[in-house]
């Protein structure tokens, strides 16, 4: 009875004239930019962030969130149209929905595509609601060691899921830590590698990190590349599936929810993991997997799903435990610090509107999505004529007047500029990116629990593992660690 008392308050935030409204205009935002490739949720949520100083948290967070379970639903249109990924979750759509399309089956792939998004975005908050009010509970047991060891392995899953190679993500990861060690020391009060200079002492603030890397970054790339993309011309009709389909799609569906709301609750992972081995998974068990790749639908439900699923299923640690799921969710628990909200089991407590109202959105916003995506497809595929001459100049200016907003510095604006080479480099080399947001964030944060724990202890590091739950995380930290070793020494002893 808690819960649905808990989510009539929710219901109660969120139907407000102001909160239905931006629901429904991230919506709109998260839907364009899943359709525009190349940008995606992150640098869109890192772009609109100064716009929110002077919002409402809950109204600013309610936005935020619909941009980004918004871009899932919009990402499967181009891979479906043009075989390519709006945003990086959409990879998987791009082999069998593409496949649909060319069979002139694109209207019933674009049909499954959202109807599996509303099914698994819809049951993945059913989850939300159900297990983040437990979690919290539990998590108010955690002291300094726990959040220490907690966020440690946080860290460490962040490394081995940021990307392809390990190396690189450990080198993702540490120039994150390095950043976030820059300021004033949180115990001593010195000043740390700031180069004398007297706009460092604060730190760097995330996000001109995010926007120089994610969007100045990825305008620097794409102007190099010169993207160069043919629509599929085929007629875009016939967007009611037929029974067989919906039954095809039903078990691809359900196991993409599992899948998607699991993955999504690991710190570290996201939604482009969750829809590959929602891919994956229905390949291994369907009974053709011959089809796979030549317009497989459930390689369509599966994977939409899954992406959508981890979206809700992010939100949980960063609610319950102040641990971002993802890195779109990392520039949220940003959002949410500088709003004077602290992330944890405590919010749950001390801000019940705001977590519940934002819950509640979740519902909403999903139904407008459905409603919206179908009919309006042939216009989001007609977005994609927009010429990148236009888009990026906008992107440009955008990034710099958000920047210059924060404190009115120009300093802050060279910066964004100069992490955006950066992230020239860094998505040029092939290096993941969403691990240094995640370690700028968090590391400050380990430092300080770290400390903290210290202090209690009198300077042993024997508190670290007396506490069950502490060291509980930290053996799943020397898990974690120890099986890519392992791995590796068993294929060089093969080889």
């Amino acid at each position: 009875m808690d819960v649905l008392h808990s989510l009539m308050l929710g219901f109660s935030v969120a139907l407000t004239p102001t909160n239905i409204f931006y629901a429904f205009f991230g919506c709109i935002v998260g839907t364009v930019i899943g359709v525009l490739p190349g940008i995606g949720p992150l640098c869109t949520i890192a772009l609109i962030l100064p716009t929110t100083f002077s919002m409402n948290p809950t109204s600013a967070m309610i936005m935020m969130c619909a941009v980004y379970y918004g871009a899932q639903y919009g990402g499967s249109t181009t891979s479906i149209l043009i075989n390519v990924p709006g945003e990086s979750a959409s990879v998987m759509t791009c082999i069998d929905g593409y496949q649909m399309a060319r069979n002139g089956r694109a209207g019933v792939a674009l049909a499954i595509s959202g109807i599996s998004s509303f099914v698994c975005g819809t049951l993945s908050v059913v989850a939300l609601m159900l297990m983040a009010p437990p979690l919290a509970k539990f998590a108010l047991s955690f002291g300094p060691p726990e959040y220490f060891s907690l966020m440690l392995m946080g860290l460490t899953t962040i490394v081995f899921l940021g990307g392809k190679s390990i190396v690189k993500s450990i080198i993702s990861i540490i120039l994150g830590l390095l950043l976030g060690l820059i300021g004033v020391d949180p115990v001593g009060g010195v000043n740390r590698f700031t180069l004398g200079s007297l706009e460092l002492i604060d730190g760097i603030d995330f996000i001109v990190v995010v926007m120089g890397i994610f969007g100045i970054g990825e305008v620097l790339v794409s102007a190099e590349e010169r993207m160069k993309i043919s629509i599929l011309k085929t007629k875009i009709s016939g967007l009611i599936p037929s029974l067989k389909d919906m039954k095809d799609s039903i078990g691809a569906m359900i196991r993409g929810f599992f899948i998607g709301f699991i993955i999504g609750v690991l710190p570290g992972t996201g939604a482009t993991i969750a829809s590959f081995l929602s891919y994956a998974t229905e390949k291994m068990v369907s009974r053709h997997p011959e089809e796979f790749g030549k317009g497989a639908i459930a390689g369509v439900a599966g994977p939409e799903g899954a992406n959508n699923a981890a979206v809700a299923g992010a939100m949980v640690p960063l609610f319950t435990l102040g641990i971002p799921g993802s890195g779109t969710a990392a520039v949220m628990l940003g959002a949410m610090m500088m709003w004077g909200l602290r992330p944890g089991p405590l919010l749950f407590v001390q801000h019940p509107d705001f977590v519940w109202g934002i819950i509640a959105s979740m519902y909403i916003g999903n139904i407008v999505l459905l409603i919206l995506n179908l009919p309006l497809v042939p216009l989001f595929a007609a977005m994609l004529r927009v010429p990148y001459s236009i888009l990026y100049p906008f992107i440009l200016i955008l990034c710099t007047t958000g920047v210059y907003s924060l404190d009115g510095s120009m300093f802050d604006v060279y910066l964004m500029f100069f992490f955006g080479v950066i992230g020239y480099f860094v998505k040029k080399l092939d290096f993941p990116p969403a691990p240094i947001v995640l370690a700028l964030i968090l590391g400050p944060m380990v430092e300080r629990a770290l400390y903290q724990s210290l202090t209690i202890s009198h300077g042993s590091f024997s508190i670290l593992v007396t506490r069950p739950y502490s060291a509980v995380f930290l053996v799943m930290v020397c898990i974690v660690l120890t099986v890519p070793v392992i791995r590796w020494w068993r294929q060089k002893k093969k080889a």
